[in-house]
């Protein structure tokens, strides 16, 4: 008799055989497991000749053969690395100065309480427990594997456009190595004649109506405008041109740092976190300690603080705190359950999950303060209020802040300082979207399992090739479109899909036993409220305002035509119709009754033998 038992799982005693009289499906062996002091059971019937009878474990559904993290640390840092990304530097400021400051905090530490740390410590334990990717985590309710398939396409389809951010991080960063930074002044090639030097600029200087931020014609301006995207030699979507080969090589070198930190997998891309989720906060405290020494300084972070009650009565101050939480901690991309599935089976998930939350949440803030600084000082200079230099997005990383430094003494240091940032919180957030895909599509196709390497390789150069697409002299124009619909109303449908399954299809009653297994300990009264009702109910609120605001869709100036408008939504519905569309094929495809097939769809695969029991749990 072969018997398969994990080897961190101590056998404390063993139970009778219980025979059944059902054909093909001889024993039962009841398993009673001690794990951190709790004892509980764990079985599964296997269909077996008579001549051998095979039984195994089920309960953790831990693999022998799946490789764990090397530390503790590495999977940490990792987490970290991909919950902070540009968004902490280039948007969570700007939209607590823009909602009325220190009162910002009030919506959007509720909405992480009660939303944003419950799905992370969900997707933590999913893959910790389950030790799967983000598409065979199903096998708790195989009807929901299509929610698999679509944050992996997600991730997939982020990939494509945010390695383009990277790449045009390192374009800055080589451009930053000279005496003289190129966005200082107007005599360059690339410049237009309305270039304006901003040193000529002050508070009696007349801009129209267009805030400085806006303003399109000073050296930085038409550094990023001109010579990265060359914008002014594009028509619109439609007139894509070339890409770029400076642009092309650094999206090469992007591709080449991702294959090499995964190929691997956690054993190498555990060790690239050290260097990519450390070094923004160096570089964030460098830039705060020389930001606040700037004159005018205080007025812009005084300008980000200032605390404004009445903003909290517009309902869309609510609607971008709760966009804010969910995009910034990245549930729902598959990266949370791909991370969590290599932790050792008793990790403290909980833990993890309130930490590197926190984390996050504090270094969006922290970051606020070197922004402000900085655009304090711009304010100051150019003899404008704090309104008029702030922004949010590329404008802020690529024209303002790039700007600022350049006006500052040892300004080529300071620039290098600031890309190397950017390109270290682009790289890992960007191997935390690939290691869904990779893990997601190797854990659910064996054959890619076995040719890991080879797959990364497809999968890296695979978004090498559309992301060219995005470097053309009108790319920018396709990096819109997907920034606004591959992971917009499709991400937040995913999550609600996934919370709704697991928290009312799987259980969470059922939920809350696998973590008491895997920790000793069962999810408080708290989270389990959370699950159950006031996450699902965030997510739905979230996706039903993320359509009732969409807008026209615009690029500065240029309003994108009706065909490019249907081409996204088709984008989005790409991945979203993965979810019904494997319901219906999963229900066609198993047998038995109307009945039966909707108790297979919902029941655990390891428990199916019970359907055939008419012992089918969730119909009770």
């Amino acid at each position: 008799m072969n018997i398969q038992v994990m080897p961190e799982h101590k056998l404390s005693s063993v139970a009778p055989l219980k025979m059944y009289n059902v054909e093909k499906k001889d024993v039962e062996l009841i398993l009673v497991k001690d794990q951190n002091g709790v004892q509980y059971t764990s079985s599964s019937i296997l269909a077996t000749p008579a001549s051998c009878t095979r039984i195994r474990t089920s309960g953790s559904a831990e693999q022998d053969d799946r490789e764990t993290w090397g530390k503790k640390l590495d999977f940490l840092l990792s987490v970290i690395g991909f919950a902070v990304d540009l968004a902490n530097v280039w948007r969570f400021p700007y939209l607590c100065y823009k909602n009325g400051g220190g009162a910002f905090l009030i919506p959007y530490l509720l909405f992480l309480f009660i939303a944003g740390m419950p799905l992370f410590y969900m997707e933590l334990a999913l893959g910790q427990y389950n030790r799967e990717g983000a598409a065979t985590v199903w096998k708790i309710c195989p009807v929901f594997k299509g929610v698999g398939y679509t944050v992996i396409i997600i991730a997939l389809y982020v990939g494509f456009y945010y390695n383009v951010i990277i790449a045009w991080s390192i374009y800055y960063l080589f451009s930053s190595f000279t005496s003289e930074l190129p966005w200082q002044h107007c005599n360059n090639t690339w410049n237009s004649p309305l270039c304006k030097d901003p040193k000529h600029f002050n508070s009696s200087t007349s801009l129209g109506n267009t805030p400085y931020a806006k303003y399109k014609r000073t050296p930085a301006a038409e550094f990023y405008t001109r010579e990265v995207l060359r914008l002014h030699e594009s028509h619109g979507i439609h007139d894509l041109k070339e890409p770029r080969w400076e642009l092309s090589l650094c999206l090469g070198l992007v591709v080449f740092i991702l294959y090499f930190s995964l190929w691997k997998g956690v054993k190498s891309s555990g060790k690239v976190v050290y260097i990519t989720a450390t070094m923004p906060y160096v570089v964030l405290l460098v830039l705060l300690v020389r930001g606040v020494t700037l004159p005018g300084a205080m007025n812009g972070i005084r300008a980000y603080l200032h605390i404004d009650l009445n903003k909290l009565n517009d309902p869309q101050v609510w609607i971008e705190a709760a966009t804010q939480i969910f995009y910034s901690l990245g549930a729902g991309f598959g990266v949370l359950i791909a991370f969590a599935s290599y932790n050792k089976f008793n990790n403290n998930c909980y833990r993890d999950a309130i930490l590197t939350s926190t984390i996050n949440c504090i270094t969006s803030f922290f970051s606020g303060f070197a922004i402000f600084s900085v655009l304090g000082y711009m304010a100051h200079e150019h003899g404008v209020s704090i309104k008029e230099v702030a922004t949010e997005g590329a404008g802020l990383v690529f024209i303002i802040y790039p700007e600022a430094i350049s006006t500052l003494p040892g300004s080529t240091f300071f620039a290098i300082f600031f890309f190397i940032m950017l390109l270290t919180l682009g790289i890992d957030s960007s191997m935390g979207g690939m290691e869904a895909v990779i893990t997601g599509l190797t854990d659910d196709f064996k054959i890619l399992r076995r040719n890991r390497k080879l797959f990364t390789f497809v999968t890296a150069f695979g978004t090498f090739l559309v992301a060219l697409l995005c470097i053309t002299k009108g790319g920018i124009y396709i990096f819109t479109l997907l920034d606004t619909y591959a992971a917009g109303t499709s991400i937040l449908f995913g999550v609600l899909v996934e919370a709704i399954g697991v928290s009312w299809f799987y259980g969470v009653d059922r939920f809350s036993e696998d973590i008491e297994r895997m920790m000793g300990f069962k999810p408080g009264l708290y989270w389990r409220l959370c699950w159950k009702f006031v996450s699902p109910v965030f997510l739905l609120v979230v996706v039903l305002a993320s359509i009732v605001t969409t807008s026209e869709l615009k690029y500065e100036d240029y309003v994108f035509p009706r065909w490019s408008v249907w081409m996204g939504w088709g984008i989005a519905l790409s991945s979203m119709l993965f979810v019904p569309f494997y319901a219906i094929y999963k229900f066609l495809s198993l047998p038995g009754t109307f009945k039966q097939r909707i108790a297979y769809c919902i029941t655990p695969e390891h428990e199916h033998h019970l359907v055939e029991e008419g012992n089918v749990r969730q119909f009770k």
